[in-house]
């Protein structure tokens, strides 16, 4: 009895309280922090001490830290509670399977490439290790070219990756020749592309290229796939879009473009002028996959909103930044 007594004397006393848990979750937040900022965004310690605003020695030992627990592999597979929270409240209100909230680094540009990167990479590593999809489809773009550089994989491996749409532009950095050649390099993969642009000049054009045995092979093989990972674009800087066409898409409300179509800012899909010389994966043919979506940036707010409420997608990979202000829209409405 007395022993029994001891024992659930010592078990409340080791019970932690509040205080010590909320404690607990600030050095854990101060380790994810100091570990993503160093090995991920490449700043010295005396820079992660400043930039969390601690002295060099806390900084020092929160870094060593996050190597001794084994969260610093290739990727730093940890993020800070704040991170973890604004995934929970994301995935609850738009009805995600999936979301990956990545700190954020101080990147310059419009875009966290850096920081959407890592965290894409290191998801997308993940699936393929996972054998979950034979077949995964592709577009284009900064942030899902970013996410290729990241990928942690060398050797060959079974998956079939496939472009779901054109984009075939003048600059490789946003060119599917350049990401669907570089995922067959890192991987080994088969690996097909759409040689193409996302917009043709005219519909009679797209009726032409879409003629094309390539074009046939390109399409079927974009069905087949059972996960697609795309991007979110807003209305500036699009390619294959002038300043005429920008015009219209603002005139007719769309607000986010994925796969070369339109979305306005409830979400909806609405019709352009761009419609019949698209060439893409239709939205509509989303249904019944995976739809992963790798976006962020302050300008992109808005056009990420419209396309969370379209329900095309099932997870989101964004940074801190944008996924706060996202959030904040939420409690402001």
């Amino acid at each position: 009895m007395r022993n029994g007594l001891v024992a659930d004397s010592e078990m409340t006393r080791s019970k932690p309280t509040a205080r010590q848990t909320a404690r607990q979750n600030e050095d854990e937040d101060l380790i994810a922090r100091a570990a993503w900022l160093h090995f991920v965004g490449g700043l010295t310690q005396g820079k992660v001490a400043a930039r969390l605003g601690v002295s060099m020695t806390r900084a020092h030992r929160a870094i060593a830290k996050a190597q001794a627990s084994g969260i610093v592999h290739i990727f730093v597979s940890a993020a800070p509670v704040t991170c973890l929270q604004m995934e929970d409240k994301l995935a609850e209100t738009y009805g995600l399977s999936m979301c990956r909230v990545a700190m954020e680094l101080a990147e310059a540009g419009p875009i966290p490439l850096k920081s959407l990167g890592a965290a894409g990479g290191d998801w997308l590593t993940r699936v393929i290790a996972s054998k979950t999809h034979q077949v995964i489809g592709v577009s284009h773009g900064r942030t899902i070219a970013a996410m290729v550089e990241q990928l942690g994989l060398t050797k060959r491996i079974d998956t079939t990756f496939v472009s779901i749409s054109g984009g075939l532009t003048q600059s490789l950095a946003a060119n599917p020749y350049d990401v669907i050649h570089r995922l067959a390099q890192k991987t080994g993969a088969d690996a097909y592309l759409m040689p193409v642009p996302l917009f043709a000049n005219s519909a009679k054009d797209r009726e032409v290229m879409l003629s094309q045995s390539m074009l046939t092979e390109a399409f079927a093989r974009m069905h087949s796939a059972t996960l697609v990972v795309v991007g979110i674009g807003d209305l500036s800087g699009l390619a294959g879009v002038t300043q005429s066409d920008a015009k219209q898409l603002k005139e007719v409300g769309a607000a986010a473009e994925i796969l070369g179509q339109f979305l306005d800012k409830d979400g909806a899909k609405i019709s352009t002028p761009l419609d019949g010389c698209t060439v893409a994966l239709d939205l509509n043919d989303l249904a019944g996959r995976e739809v992963v979506a790798i976006a962020g940036g302050a300008g992109k707010v808005d056009s990420i909103r419209a396309a969370l409420r379209s329900g095309l997608l099932t997870g989101l990979i964004i940074e801190e930044g944008t996924a706060r202000a996202l959030i904040d829209g939420l409690e402001a409405e």
